[in-house]
């Protein structure tokens, strides 16, 4: 399977099973596109006739050779046998948990409109995880990591620096066992700043591998969504606090993490005032709601957004090229690595090797499923007991969802997102039909812009 794409100038054909990324001029990229015809003469005769005032014939039978030989040695038009490694790396690392979403509180000092766990209360009742709770998670990971060396915990919410002080306990327990376990800790953060001071400055600094911080971009966007109880947006509060804590990092391992909706799909426009502010590790989010939300994005929305992407691409060149380079989540690729094979077809391992722990210490696949009890595995002190449940999330990779069998891109979303697949389809091996068009659309930018930098490197 190929897919082929000009973008940025460039005419790039992506070989799906081979992983192999070309850049070809618009002979090859003509032959490529006819390549499978069956009348082969025929098409050579077109290609000649389109392109006679610039090739020969005989180079466009020396191109359709050239591109034999890619076919020959499995560079294109590489055929798909990964369909039996499906589920292979879910069953080889059955039982084996590696990350947690601990969260640490169920409430929040903003009341965001389009938050998805309803304003930090996940559709329950307020509550704070208490420091027994929150140890016996760091328990149950330690018992049931197998032989995995590092783990990942992130302190979600609602804001957990509501709930400061179980956080510090929490890693100061977690760093007095670690090595009698052979396991290192990885904690994230992931807060709206407002409760930032210089103590929470110096211990995220000193122990939290990565900060996630809140910010939707321009002030009035932000302030539309991002308000306190009282209605007041958050915007002025925060952004010196985030400055403040980001330059004390040394500009490393953070993410300033934004959501566009209906009302800015101009989202380029707030990546330009984070980069502005000094932020130059971005990510702009899609919002996720219920079906007729003001927030949703509309058809006409997402054709903004898909132009939006392809300029926020060439945005990166220039600032590249002018040597003030940023980084966006969504477009960090690897051409020459990557995850492997497994992993591509598996996905992200909610419900199997990551799970959401509450309050009181239930577990449920995700942040995203929180609150709805049909998803709850277990709990921390017996374990996943649904298992019917978690055999549906060990079920879910790319080959269990008919939609992704023929598409380009499913070696690069793996599937998407079983939440998102869940809340638009009813089934977690469905497929969120407007994150599959947005999704295809980063990928063909983050390979152009790859594209780019090889092309600058020779």
């Amino acid at each position: 399977m190929i897919h082929q794409y000009k973008l940025g100038g460039y005419n790039i054909v992506i070989d799906v099973c081979s992983g192999a990324i070309h850049v070809v001029d618009d002979v090859a990229y003509d032959v490529i596109a006819s390549f499978e015809d069956v009348d082969r003469d025929s098409a050579i005769q077109t290609i000649y006739e389109r392109y006679e005032n610039e090739v020969s014939k005989e180079e466009v039978i020396e191109c359709f050779r050239q591109v034999q030989e890619l076919k020959d040695n499995g560079q294109l038009f590489k055929e798909d046998t990964f369909k039996p490694m499906a589920g292979k790396l879910k069953e080889k690392t059955s039982g084996v948990v590696k990350a947690l979403c601990l969260h640490i509180a169920h409430t929040c000092n903003l009341n965001c409109s389009y938050c998805f766990a309803s304003q930090g209360k996940y559709h329950g009742e307020r509550a704070m995880m208490s420091f027994e709770v929150g140890k016996r998670a760091l328990d149950f990971l330690i018992e049931n990591s197998g032989t995995r060396r590092n783990l990942e915990v992130d302190f979600f919410g609602g804001e957990p620096l509501m709930n400061f002080d179980v956080v510090k306990r929490l890693v100061e327990y977690a760093r007095s066992v670690e090595k009698q376990h052979n396991k290192n800790f990885r904690f994230t953060l992931t807060t709206n700043g407002m409760l930032i001071d210089d103590d929470v400055i110096d211990f995220a600094n000193k122990e939290m591998s990565n900060v996630v911080l809140s910010l939707d971009g321009r002030k009035e966007v932000h302030d539309k969504f991002r308000v306190d109880y009282a209605g007041k947006g958050s915007w002025d509060v925060i952004v010196p606090k985030f400055q403040k804590l980001v330059e004390k990092r040394g500009g490393k391992d953070y993410y300033m993490r934004g959501t566009f909706t209906h009302h800015n799909p101009d989202f380029l426009e707030d990546i330009k005032t984070m980069l502005d502010l000094g932020f130059s590790e971005l990510s702009m989010e899609p919002v996720v709601c219920a079906s007729g939300d003001p927030s949703e994005l509309n058809e006409e929305d997402i054709k903004v957004v898909l132009k939006q992407y392809e300029d926020l691409a060439n945005l990166m060149i220039k600032r590249r090229e002018e040597g003030k380079p940023f980084t966006f989540y969504h477009y960090m690729i690897d051409l020459k690595g990557g995850p492997c094979i497994y992993k591509r077809i598996s996905g992200c391992g909610s419900g199997t090797e990551y799970m959401a722990v509450t309050p009181w210490g239930d577990l449920y696949p995700c942040h995203q499923f929180v609150g709805d009890e049909k998803f709850k595995l277990g709990d921390i002190w017996q374990g996943v007991t649904n298992k019917s449940i978690q055999d549906e999330f060990m079920a879910c990779n790319v080959y269990a969802r008919e939609d992704c069998k023929d598409c380009w891109a499913k070696l690069y979303c793996s599937g998407g997102c079983s939440a998102n697949a869940y809340h638009a389809t009813g089934s977690v091996k469905g497929v969120y039909k407007n994150g599959c068009e947005l999704f295809k659309k980063r990928i063909e930018c983050a390979i152009m812009v790859e594209v780019s930098k090889c092309e600058e490197d020779e």
